[in-house]
């Protein structure tokens, strides 16, 4: 293993601010310094700046110096305890990458240090190779505090704070790669992040949550997204108007490496189980299209947590944003988390016929779709009917089969996919893996909420940069857009567009935007998620250009065309979008899961939740997504 470079920064004088000063951060950086010596021992290369030491110029330069030595088989570590705060964002350049009309800041013992800033050196040191997480315990947002003992690290902004010219410069799009280090936060962009006496010191509740979490010996090899998910139970239990937070959160990201190892992303698992303040509950609920009253919904732990027969846990109740389960005859470790993935659900599930010519061809469909779900059990995105009559308003996969070949149809007789080879097992097994694929794809494009508003209050609009032809931008009610090739003098030129999110309503949202193509891939590279203030825009790739054309190596002919969807979701929280990701179905990657035991049903259960189950009523404290809506936009892309 490689050496660990750690930059420790906490501060509890404000004094020269002006402001009251705080009384957890020294604490916090000490008991970090020593569980990093007591687990990294002689690998650890610690630098630590204390009140007046940290500096925003100290600061900056230990990150580049410091944390920059960092190589590809080393970690770096940035940790920083103290206040944090933001002011409005004002240049253009800035308005158009915060999209909540903020700039946030850490507040060093001189001046402050802009996040913007803060990235661009992170992610530098990160191009060295080397595994590199920040853990801000600090607030990111103003907002009143709770009528609590609870502190608050949070310093309004002095008169003259505003972002340096180079604050946001150089920045690259934003797209899953775009990101090299990953961010732990204490809170959300628009929440406060506290400090308390805890075992009878005073730390910040994030940092003591996450310590708390590191020194149960449970999580030695953990992903970061694994000890986010404990430390945010934790942190509930004391403040449930405080919600840490992960950056980068795209799925096989630094999210999902081991938090402070060497070694690469691992698959994560779509949800998390976890002990939380009300028993154990699952990160995924009615937003994520669980039918509230679902009984028939159930969790399978996945992947290295645990050993022996699947272990399995009921829901008990759904809610808006996670779900309340009871383990089924087993006992979970309280100071664990599990990776879990949706094994049983109570949805409208897709409808599939198979019309063999032949026994020997049904037989191999039929055995396939009895095992192709986890366990070797049928998948519960699948249901085998006799006919398409009973399919009527369902998202029907006709298979047809003959000649040694399966076809997979919609229910008009086009085909969805290539035909497939069907001649012995592993064939037939194949074709079962494309239709859990086609059913998974189809649920994230069709999802919404049947009881949120008929208008989404974020609106999608589409325009062509400059140079190109056609006013784009949808209206209201509409649905899908054409854009088309342009003929130049040196040939075809295909059309680029901008993509922004317009919120137009008076509370500040959390959007995401996905890209669902007629690949049947689901990726979330133009919005990842973020949150959008009242009346201001997010903008896909920070505004750069969206080039829209047909599949790579495609030669431009008249008549060529290919097809896009744009699924925008908006809450008034983060969700969870690691289940809205999907790749694009490919027999050959689909032979090597089934041989090497990874062909389950898959990771994503979503369908639009049924009935009238929604708290819209005011509640003292807000918690997870709330109300939540989604939009769909078709973007057909053709050669004239």
């Amino acid at each position: 293993m490689g050496t660990l470079y750690a930059l420790l920064v906490g501060i509890d004088d404000y004094s020269t601010h002006g402001e009251r000063s705080l009384r957890g951060c020294l604490n916090d950086v000490a008991a970090v310094e020593e569980w990093l010596r007591q687990r990294v021992r002689d690998r650890l290369r610690p630098l630590v700046l204390r009140d007046g030491e940290a500096t925003a110029a100290a600061v900056a330069e230990g990150v580049s110096e410091h944390l920059g030595r960092c190589g590809p088989d080393d970690s770096a570590l940035f940790w920083f305890s103290g206040h944090g705060t933001r002011f409005p964002a004002e240049r253009p350049e800035d308005v158009r990458k915060e999209a909540t009309g903020w700039c946030q800041a850490l507040v060093c013992a001189d001046r402050p240090l802009v996040d913007s800033r803060l990235g661009q050196l992170l992610d530098a040191v990160a191009a060295g190779g080397g595994h590199t997480v920040a853990v801000l315990d600090c607030c990111y947002s103003g907002g009143a505090t709770r009528q609590s003992r609870l502190v608050a690290r949070f310093l309004p902004p002095a008169p003259g704070w505003r972002a340096p010219r180079d604050a946001t410069a150089t920045a690259s799009p934003a797209q899953p790669a775009g990101q090299r280090h990953v961010l732990l936060a204490a809170s959300r962009l628009d929440q406060l992040a506290h400090e308390d006496v805890v075992d009878g010191r005073t730390h910040g509740l994030f940092t003591h949550a996450l310590l708390s979490v590191l020194g149960t010996g449970a999580y030695r090899g953990a992903t970061c997204r694994e000890l986010l998910a404990a430390a945010h139970a934790r942190v509930q239990v004391a403040a449930e108007a405080q919600h840490p937070v992960l950056h980068p959160h795209h799925p096989g990201g630094p999210a999902d490496r081991p938090f402070l190892g060497t070694t690469g992303a691992t698959a994560p698992a779509p949800h998390l189980l976890r002990l939380g303040r009300d028993g154990w509950e699952v990160d995924c609920g009615g937003a994520h299209g669980l039918r509230p009253g679902g009984d028939g919904t159930e969790f399978t732990v996945t992947g290295r947590a645990t050993a022996g027969p699947a272990h399995t846990v009921r829901a008990r109740q759904i809610l808006r944003d996670r779900t309340l389960v009871w383990p089924a005859g087993w006992e979970p470790d309280p100071e664990r988390v599990y990776p879990v993935a949706l094994s049983a659900l109570d949805l409208p599930p897709a409808m599939v016929t198979v019309e063999a010519a032949g026994r020997a061809e049904s037989e191999l469909l039929e055995d396939a779709l009895r095992t192709v779900g986890p366990g070797g059990m049928p998948s519960p995105l699948l249901r085998r009917e006799a006919s398409a009559d009973a399919a009527a308003g369902l998202l029907l996969l006709r298979v047809r089969a003959a000649a040694g070949r399966a076809e997979v149809l919609r229910r008009d007789g086009s085909a969805f996919v290539a035909p497939l080879p069907l001649g012995d097992p592993g064939d037939a097994r194949r074709v079962a893996a494309c239709l859990v694929h086609l059913a998974r794809w189809h649920q994230i494009r069709d999802l919404e909420n049947p009881a949120a508003l008929a208008r989404s209050p974020v609106r999608v609009e589409v325009v062509p940069v400059e140079g190109d032809e056609g006013a784009l931008s949808p209206g209201d009610g509409v649905r899908e857009l054409v854009c088309r090739y342009t003929r130049t003098a040196s040939g075809w030129r295909a059309p680029r567009v901008a993509i922004r999110l317009r919120n137009r309503s008076h509370r500040t949202l959390w959007c995401a935007l996905f890209n669902l193509t007629d690949s049947y891939r689901s990726h979330s590279v133009l919005f990842p998620g973020d949150f959008v203030g009242p009346g201001r825009t997010g903008h896909a790739l920070d505004g750069d250009p969206v080039q829209l054309s047909l599949p790579a190596g495609s030669v431009p002919r008249s008549g060529a065309t290919v097809r896009d969807w744009l699924k925008l979701v908006v809450a008034e929280g983060e969700l969870n979008t690691v289940p809205f990701h999907l790749d694009a179905w490919d027999p050959a990657t689909a032979a090597h899961r089934i041989a090497s035991g990874q062909a389950v049903d898959g990771t994503l259960r979503l369908a639009p939740p049924g009935g009238a189950h929604r708290d819209l009523g005011p509640a003292p404290v807000e918690r997870g997504p709330g109300d939540w809506t989604t939009y769909t936009l078709s973007l057909r892309t053709v050669v004239p």
